[in-house]
């Protein structure tokens, strides 16, 4: 069993608040909830704990604080490292080991939800959100942080592709009651009865049979696990190859962020080739 006492960036309890219910909470307020590979490393082995003990029949995740629940990864951590996709070993196990527990997992979503935070809330079995806080929404066209993989695909299920490529391209933000609306949330509460409405789905789900549980999410898993993962670098790699160096597009990207101003994606449209679809279109014509 996990040492409760032992994490540096999550809070974890057993029982919190509902006896059978377990907490992890993000604990990085300084820097909005946003994760870094220790915080995975961490959500990995909360869940892990909670799903190995029967006496825990729910998971509810939140963030530390009313400002995010979770506003991504923390581009910010180290400013002098190149940071790829793929080279973050815990993403492996997808979203913190959310969607491989066998118990129920409930998003508690105050504040913001974005980027990373947003898709991790969509990957939740159950999704309540705060009225008075919740922002839902991507960022990575926004700040030119690629993005790929099942967590991108999926968002097609609950709100449709045409809004997912709305939520993933235009990168626009939702409150928490158009988040119910477009699907991304189950229902959006005001702040003062967030935690009760948390507790009463809590209660319900651990008088419901947990083999039951497991089953349906598992068989909901399915529906998109045919997914093929796409090779995100490779992609970039064959696109634009000079997306990553000095002076570059993920550059520009990031130092924008970190400035705090909109970025300039203008001297980088050229850089796009276009071989790659003329080959895909070659294939398809053979």
């Amino acid at each position: 069993m996990a040492d409760v006492g032992s994490f540096e960036e999550i809070i974890y309890e057993k029982h919190h608040r509902v006896r059978g219910a377990a907490w992890v909470t993000i604990n990085r307020p300084h820097r909005m909830n946003s994760t870094t590979q220790q915080t995975w490393a961490e959500i990995i082995e909360a869940v892990e704990d909670a799903d190995a003990d029967p006496d825990i029949g729910v998971i509810v995740l939140t963030g530390a604080g009313e400002r995010a629940f979770c506003a991504g990864g923390d581009v910010g951590q180290h400013p002098d490292k190149k940071q790829k996709p793929g080279e973050f070993k815990h993403l492996g196990i997808r979203h913190g080991g959310i969607e491989d527990t066998t118990k129920p997992v409930i998003a508690r979503v105050c504040g913001y939800a974005i980027g990373g935070g947003n898709h991790l809330a969509y990957h939740c079995d159950l999704t309540i959100a705060c009225d008075d806080h919740a922002i839902f929404g991507q960022n990575g066209p926004r700040v030119a942080a690629p993005n790929a993989g099942h967590f991108v695909q999926t968002a097609a299920y609950p709100i449709g592709l045409k809004r997912a490529k709305e939520m993933w391209m235009l990168c626009h933000r939702y409150s928490g009651a158009e988040a119910v609306e477009l699907g991304l949330a189950n229902v959006s509460i005001p702040h003062a009865e967030l935690d009760d409405k948390v507790d009463e789905w809590c209660q319900e789900l651990i008088e419901r049979s947990p083999t039951s549980l497991a089953l349906l999410k598992r068989l909901f898993r399915e529906v998109y696990s045919h997914h093929r993962d796409v090779d995100a670098l490779g992609f970039i790699n064959e696109v634009n190859p000079e997306f990553f160096e000095d002076g570059g597009e993920a550059k520009e990207g990031k130092e924008s962020f970190l400035e705090k101003r909109a970025p300039d994606f203008s001297p980088f449209r050229g850089n796009i080739s276009g071989s790659l679809r003329r080959d895909r279109l070659a294939d398809q014509d053979g």
